[in-house]
Formats: C-alpha cells, structure tokens, sequence
C-alpha cells in the first residue's frame, strides 16, 4: 500500500501533496511541555491506496457507520464519489446519519485508510492500548465506555480493529474525540489523557499477539503521527509503561522489539 495524495484544506484553496514532510523531531525535554510551533497547513486527511498503475477490482459493498464517521470520510475511504453515495441510499440530510446505519456503497474499491491530521501543540506521547476484549470496534468500544461513566464516550483517539464485527481486519477507525481534539479518557496518570495519542487495538494480547493486518496499520498510523507531530521514539510507549500505571496493557504478547523496529525503518 503506497500514499497516493494528501489534501490540505486552506480558505479559499486546497492543495495537493504526494507525502507528508515534517521530519520528526527529537525533543530533549520530557513530560507534556509545550511543543514548538507546527506547519501552519489546517487540517489534513491523508488517503493511502494502491500504488500508481495498479488497478483493483471493485464491489459493491455495505458500510456502517461508526462514531465521527461522515459521507465525505467514507467516500475516501472507498473511492466513490459522495453524491453516488447520498443518491444510492436516498439522503437528503447527509448530517443526520446515525450510528449503525448501513450504507450501500456502488462500486466500492477496496477499502483505504483515511486518517485525519489536525494542527495542535497538544501531543507529546503515542500510547498503545489493547481492548482486552476478543471482538469489537469502535462503536461497541464506545457503549462499554458510556456505560463505565465516560460522558463523551470512547475514551480513544484511534481504534485498529480485527474484522470480528463491522470492520475488516486492520481498518482504522478516528474516534470523535480525535476529530474534535478532546482529551483522551485513556489513561488516568502523568498527565497522558491531556497530551497522549491514545491508540486501541481490539484483542486481547495476554496470550496472543494482534493480526499482522493490525500491526501493518498500527505501523502506518504511527509514523504519520510521529512525523507530523514531531514525536521522537522513545515516546511510543505502551499503557503499562506510564509512570504511575500498573497494568500489563497492551498485553504480554504484543511484539514490542518488532513494531520499534519498523519504526525506525518507516514501514
């Protein structure tokens, strides 16, 4: 899977991109201090796809949509134009889709990551979480979380999910919280709610690591967040290793040694 665009969203204009340029910045001072100031480009959505010449089937699909999800979102995601999509399921109001819903999708391509990247000086860590659940996204992810008392709901920013419900093996899901830059509610020590990245994969990986699909995704999401937000390796850490917290999360299994790794080869 290779980037195939970037759009950068700007009044007035949009502008196109082949990759992200922000090297990744090594910062010598610890904890959640201000970051130096970002590129001043707005909100971003990164697609990836397959790489140039290569032609992929296509299907017709259904979708359901998760928390934060929009028709713009989702026509990314599979290619498809928005108006093909409002006018193959008769919407009229695109803003009033629900949780749940099912949409019919004409002509799929084969699903693409879109992940959303917003300027803030806010994110100093990237912090691995697993659900410990053996099923799940972010939708049933979301109602344990009200149900636990969490007013606005699922306490992540990202969820990798792995095909046991809704979504394929690998999708990645942006949480309303990360589209609305909101604190997390992922990890209640040293601060990390208010400057952590926190990313869930479903499973529970006590005995068994994540599906490679996951840590492929796992992997490209990462590195566009260390690049753009400038966080050095060391801060890629796991929930059990912030200060304070006494947890195994995200669990024995999780390849640690391989995924720092393809860190630091960029894929």
């Amino acid at each position: 899977m290779s980037l195939i665009r970037l759009r950068v969203k700007l009044p007035g204009r949009t502008l196109r991109a082949v990759a992200l340029t922000y090297a990744a910045c090594l910062l010598a001072v610890g904890g959640c201090a201000t970051a130096p100031p970002l590129p001043d480009v707005g909100p971003m959505e990164i697609v990836y796809g397959p790489a140039a010449g290569v032609s992929l089937p296509r299907v017709d699909t259904i979708h359901t949509i998760s928390p934060a999800e929009t028709v713009y979102r989702i026509s990314k995601m599979y290619d498809v134009p928005i108006d093909t999509i409002l006018k193959a399921n008769d919407i009229t109001v695109p803003r009033e889709l629900r949780i749940g819903r099912k949409l019919f999708i004409p002509g799929a391509a084969p699903l693409r990551p879109v992940i959303p990247i917003f300027k803030s000086n806010q994110w100093r860590y990237i912090v691995i979480h697993h659900s410990v659940t053996d099923e799940g996204d972010a939708t049933s992810l979301d109602v344990i979380h009200r149900r636990r008392g969490f007013d606005r709901g699922l306490g992540y920013h990202f969820v990798i999910d792995n095909g046991t419900t809704t979504k394929i093996d690998g999708q990645i899901e942006a949480s309303p919280r990360w589209i609305k830059q909101m604190d997390g509610a992922h990890c209640n020590a040293a601060g990390m709610n208010q400057c952590g990245i926190g990313i869930c994969l479903v499973g529970d990986f006590t005995h068994h690591p994540p599906s490679q699909a996951q840590m492929d995704s796992l992997v490209l999401l990462v590195n566009i967040l260390q690049k753009y937000y400038r966080i050095p390796l060391k801060r890629v850490i796991g929930h059990r290793d912030v200060p304070g917290k006494i947890t195994e999360c995200p669990g024995k299994s999780f390849p640690w040694d391989e995924f720092k790794r393809r860190l630091r080869r960029g894929r």
